[in-house]
């Protein structure tokens, strides 16, 4: 500026100067004309070199500055690293941040937070991630449709106390307001009973002096083969009926002899099988009515049983397997499974229990006949489901290797009747303790399927678990997920009242996707239905 002032000030000398030289000069009349408009040019080129203002004088001597980065400055969001150019803040690394973890009170200024852990809610709210507090949800087929899983098997694991239970309960009362349908096929101990009855579902309890089922019943599926035409779907229908009621009796023949039925005697009872369903009005034929069947030896037994006409050839033959029929009809399960059903599954219902609590203290060839039979009448629904007459189901099975581990093959047999994929529109539920419980199994083989279907399950939760048990479980946990789920396993101290570590806490797995560690808060009215310590807290007299 003192430049500019120092120019503008010669400017003015030289202009003065001109000035009086002009006004000085004589007046010389012989002066051209012709030099006139020569010097009014000049004059006005002198004028234009002049500032007029301070504020043009200023401006002829500060240069324009102009953005270099006013293209970039325009876009919306700046890369992460910054812009590859000077003055574009570029950093060669971007670090990840401290996580913090505040109220919106504390964090007034910060709130509504822009980063989370990558998780939302989707479908049944399970409850806020231990790390960033998000809601987390769970819901089968929603993760199926988006692609988080390929199918919707869940394998829930943890000690026994910590919440596996309460687990299934909260996901299948979500699923239940979102239209699907809760099924329990065999609830050991009648836990589920009151969580049915209160959303208006249906509880079938199997028991000496309760209800009878008859684990021939075709069950839902009965009523679509009815409204069937004659055709090919009817025929499917039909023969998909036969194989589940052929199972059935493999299996419980099975628990009777020890041993896998021969070939020949699976293929005679099949062929009794036919011939006791056609000889009823509605399908429907009992174990007693097939028995009597094979007693009856017609020609079409002896044909099969190829014995040339021979009946004693026949009776030697079936001899092992008429008596483990004597056994299901007149020996300790007389009067449960040998008559026709005194109950009926509704297909509409939102939830259904087959409780067969009342014979938790039976044999555990007893309770195992029972999960057969109320695992081989509740598969009609999912194929009555299959077949449009229902909906998506959550099937829920607890308490499953007290029945598997009774003989050789059970596992087998389970599967076939039980295989629920995804494209019947039903999710499964596996319920364990340990690993050590697939150990128990009585074979080899029976243990690699118990353990193909833990590993085939796309979804595991797991809570509490000893250390020692980490290592044995389906999937994979980082150091920091082992860590968690031992720290959750047992109190740090012997002071009683203390809540336990790891009840209500989860994590759930994925795939290779790091698990979200949840905590799950109940209600107080799901506190009283998930319940199971009812029995150890005292309750005061009326």
């Amino acid at each position: 500026m003192t430049r500019g002032f120092q120019s503008l000030g010669d400017d003015m000398k030289l202009t003065g100067r001109r000035r009086r030289q002009r006004d000085t000069a004589p007046n010389n009349t012989t002066t051209s004309h012709t030099a006139a408009p020569a010097d009014r040019r000049a004059k006005s080129d002198i004028s234009d070199q002049v500032p007029q203002t301070v504020a043009d004088a200023a401006a002829r001597v500060v240069a324009t500055r102009t953005d270099p980065l006013a293209d970039l400055r325009a876009l919306p969001v700046p890369p992460a690293r910054g812009w590859a150019t000077a003055g574009g803040g570029r950093d060669h690394h971007v670090g990840s941040a401290t996580l913090w973890q505040g109220t919106s009170t504390q964090l007034a200024g910060l709130y509504p937070f822009v980063g989370g852990s990558g998780s939302r809610v989707r479908g049944v709210p399970i409850g806020h991630d231990l790390h960033t507090h998000e809601p987390v949800g769970l819901h089968p087929g929603d993760w199926l449709k988006s692609g988080l899983i390929t199918n919707t098997g869940m394998w829930i694991q943890a000690q026994p106390g910590v919440g596996k239970s309460a687990f299934a309960k909260r996901l299948g009362t979500g699923l239940v307001s979102m239209g699907w349908m809760l099924f329990v096929p065999a609830d050991v101990k009648g836990e589920y009973s009151p969580l049915i009855s209160r959303l208006g579902g249906t509880v079938i309890k199997v028991g000496r002096g309760h209800d009878a089922i008859n684990p021939l019943d075709p069950g839902p599926l009965g009523a679509v083969l009815a409204r069937e035409p004659a055709g090919r779907r009817r025929e499917a229908l039909a023969e998909s009926i036969r194989a589940r009621q052929t199972a059935l009796l493999e299996g419980l023949l099975l628990l009777e002899l020890d041993r896998q039925p021969s070939p020949i005697e699976r293929n005679i009872v099949s062929r009794a099988l036919d011939v006791a369903t056609d000889a009823t009005l509605d399908g429907q034929p009992t174990i007693p009515e097939v028995r009597e069947v094979l007693d009856q030896a017609p020609r079409k037994l002896l044909d099969a049983a190829r014995v040339e006409g021979r009946v004693e050839r026949y009776f030697d033959l079936m001899r092992p397997v008429l008596s483990a029929l004597d056994l299901l009809c007149d020996g300790p399960l007389r009067g449960l499974f040998d008559q026709r059903s005194t109950a009926t599954l509704d297909p509409s219902s939102p939830a259904t229990s087959l409780d067969i609590s009342a014979l938790d203290e039976e044999t555990d060839e007893v309770v195992a006949a029972a999960m057969l039979c109320s695992w081989a009448w509740g598969s009609g629904m999912i194929e009555a489901r299959q077949a449009g007459a229902g909906r998506n189901i959550l099937w829920v099975q607890d308490e499953a290797w007290r029945a598997l581990r009774t003989g050789p093959g059970l596992v087998e047999k389970s599967d076939r009747m039980t295989r629920l994929n995804r494209h019947k529109g039903v999710a499964s539920v596996y319920l364990t303790h340990s690993m050590d419980d697939l150990e128990a199994l009585p074979s080899a083989e029976d243990r690699a399927k118990a353990r193909g279907i833990a590993s085939r399950c796309a979804i595991h939760v797991y809570g509490g678990l000893p250390a020692s048990e980490l290592d044995s479980l389906a999937v994979t946990l980082s150091g920091r997920e082992a860590e968690m789920l031992a720290s959750w396993q047992s109190a740090g101290t012997w002071v009683p009242g203390q809540r336990h570590p790891g009840r209500g806490l989860y994590l759930i797995k994925a795939g290779e996707r790091a698990g979200l560690p949840v905590r799950m808060h109940l209600h107080r009215r799901e506190l009283d239905l998930y319940n199971t310590d009812a029995a150890f807290q005292t309750r005061r007299a009326a």
